[in-house]
């Protein structure tokens, strides 16, 4: 699924197609290239999409190309305070437990009346692990706990049926792989790895990866990897005591493994590895610089709920707008905030988060080029969702 990124392609300012109230109008379709007589190579899948993102983004302000990078929920299952959300310009939106309905049908419904653009899919992301992380009653796949003590096959087979079980209700994210290692069962995240060790984490999480191509975007989680930094991001920002050398032996195979079986998405943490950078992962230029050169990923990175920052209570990480700009300009793609009922409580708002992004773009904070190259990402993976799946 994930489109091998071109150069950029000059294409020509197109004024009008996005007007200024932060809902972003669907852009025309992108004429077919201009041919010489003796040339018959068709274009390739990825420049077409290349070409459309190009002339989607250029008519984008900064507020709407901010707006883009939000991945965002509603309670509940009525469709309409997500499709409000949507009709506001951000990428898509997470379903969490209180907004799945009763069975498969009521949720394609939902899911359905949220793909609003007619040449690009809405994100519709989920955490579907199986076992204690598990939204979908109707998802029987085997999870963690049995897939750890059988063959990594066991695992391409159960995520392949997680993810048919997902596309067949209109879900086409899955934040559903764990490629964190800890065979401490003390640690919270135990529960949820694929394998114990380095080796047996990477073989099951790249079988898992691609058991899912094809049916769902697939998402591995939680970089740089939460199983040697105890405690929990959800209240605290743990810390990690490892030397970078230990970390490429211990945490970072299944990763890599994951990137070379093709993921999607890369899910960054709350976390520190203080031998790296003081910062949380999903704040520190360092980590996303490694993912990028070192691991060679090149899809869209995710943060984990940005919310969770502001759960801490630490002083540092009390501003929405300032976790968002600073999770931006460390190179992060998809912002995810999990949103209650009201989430002014927060200080959440479409406008809010997008304008702090953009007015860092104007200040020079964010370079104008980390922005697009971040909506690029995700339009990206919104119009080859919608290419392979006809969203």
């Amino acid at each position: 699924m994930r489109v091998k990124r071109a150069a950029a392609l000059p294409v020509a300012m197109v004024a009008g197609l996005i007007g200024l109230t932060g809902c972003a109008a669907a852009a025309p379709g992108v004429p077919a290239p201009t041919r010489s007589a003796e040339v018959s190579t068709p274009a390739t899948p990825a420049l077409d999409t290349a070409a459309w993102v190009d002339e989607r983004l250029s008519g984008m302000t900064l507020e709407q190309k901010a707006a883009s990078l939000l991945m965002l929920h509603a309670p509940g299952t009525d469709a309409a305070p997500l499709r409000a959300l949507v009709d506001r310009g951000i990428a898509g939106v997470i379903l969490m437990g209180d907004n799945i309905p009763a069975g498969p049908e009521e949720l394609g419904a939902l899911t359905g009346a949220l793909q609003v653009d007619d040449e690009a899919a809405t994100l519709i992301g989920i955490d579907e692990e199986g076992g204690i992380v598990q939204r979908l009653d109707w998802d029987t796949a085997a999870g963690p706990e049995a897939l750890r003590a059988a063959p990594p096959a066991a695992a391409h087979d159960a995520f392949a049926a997680r993810g048919d079980v997902l596309a067949a209700s209109g879900v086409n994210v899955n934040f559903g792989i764990v490629a964190d290692v800890t065979a401490d069962p003390d640690s919270f995240i135990f529960d949820r790895v694929l394998g114990g060790d380095a080796k047996s984490a990477a073989d099951r999480v790249a079988a898992a990866v691609a058991g899912e191509q094809g049916r769902v975007a697939s998402t591995v989680k939680h970089f740089p990897g939460h199983g040697a930094a105890p405690g929990d991001s959800h209240r605290s920002v743990p810390s990690a005591p490892l030397s970078m050398d230990e970390w490429r032996t211990t945490a970072e195979p299944p990763f890599a493994a994951a990137i070379d079986a093709g993921a999607d998405l890369v899910m960054t943490g709350h976390l520190a590895y203080p031998a790296v950078d003081a910062a949380p992962a999903s704040l520190s230029p360092e980590w996303h610089r490694i993912l990028r050169e070192e691991l060679g990923f090149d899809g869209v990175i995710v943060t984990d709920d940005m919310l969770m920052l502001q759960h801490n209570e630490l002083p540092e990480y009390a501003d929405p707008g300032e976790n968002a700009v600073r999770a931006v300009a460390a190179g992060s793609d998809l912002l995810l905030y999990v949103l209650p009922a009201d989430p002014s409580e927060f200080g959440i708002s479409v406008d809010g988060l997008a304008g702090s992004i953009a007015d860092a773009v104007r200040s020079g904070r964010i370079p104008e080029e980390r922005l697009d190259d971040a909506a690029s990402r995700v339009l990206e993976l919104r119009r080859q969702i919608f290419l392979d799946h006809g969203e």
